[in-house]
């Protein structure tokens, strides 16, 4: 009989020792991301609405730009062929069938032909400026959110943080420490959203100025051929 006992006193001192054990508390992602209140959840959707605007300014600038590097590699051999042989229409015409930063800008300089080879590198030039722009378009908006990105959500953080502190005041110094903890962990939240957002639009702007600049070389490169072209003696 007192086997059975012993048997059961043991059981109830485990039963004890597992209730006053803490219970792990498991978060999901989306409970994260919406229990920071009103303000919270605010400054969430905005930091979603720039990640979203930032991915669709990348994708978008990349195709652009990617169609703007292709080019044809005997373009320039042909435009070559018919200047040298007094074709002139017949290169405007392969100029204006190329849809390229390139050809439009060859296209500029058939034009001025004929005229001081000064105007015809200025008209070059100028119609690179405005071919820059094109390439250039709407980027400058992803390096304002890499850099608003992480301003917003450090901002939902203090907003968190004041609040976790007010609650905290409000109770007379009796508020428990698991619920300020949670509190402050869910204002942090923002901040590592907000990071996640700067760095992705960071990383997409730097990745367009690098392409950016291989299609400006390239028409460069093809602009020096063709003022060469038209210094060669005939």
């Amino acid at each position: 009989m007192s086997i059975f006992l012993q048997v059961d006193s043991l059981a109830v001192a485990n039963e004890a020792l597992l209730e006053d054990q803490p219970i792990e508390k498991t978060l999901s992602i989306w409970n994260l991301l919406t229990s920071g209140g009103v303000g919270g959840i605010s400054i969430m959707v905005v930091l979603f609405i720039l990640l979203f605007f930032a991915l669709f300014l990348y994708f978008e600038r990349l195709m652009a730009i990617n169609k703007a590097s292709k080019i044809d590699a005997s373009f320039m051999n042909n435009i070559k062929m018919n200047i040298t042989t007094g074709k002139i229409d017949a290169a405007k015409m392969l100029c204006a069938q190329t849809n390229s930063p390139v050809a439009r800008l060859i296209e500029k300089g058939i034009s001025r032909i004929g005229k001081p080879l000064e105007d015809i590198n200025t008209a070059i030039e100028n119609a690179g400026n405005l071919e820059l722009y094109k390439l250039e378009k709407n980027t400058s908006m992803l390096a304002t959110i890499s850099g608003a990105g992480p301003m917003i959500g450090f901002l939902g953080t203090v907003v968190g943080m004041i609040l976790a502190f007010h609650k905290m005041a409000s109770g007379g110094g009796q508020i428990e420490v698991g619920s300020l903890a949670e509190g402050i962990y869910t204002a942090m939240t923002t901040t590592v959203v907000g990071l996640v957002v700067g760095i992705i639009a960071y990383i997409g702007y730097n990745h367009l100025v690098v392409k950016t600049n291989k299609v400006v070389n390239q028409m460069e490169a093809n602009a020096v051929d063709f003022l060469d072209l038209l210094n060669e003696p005939v």
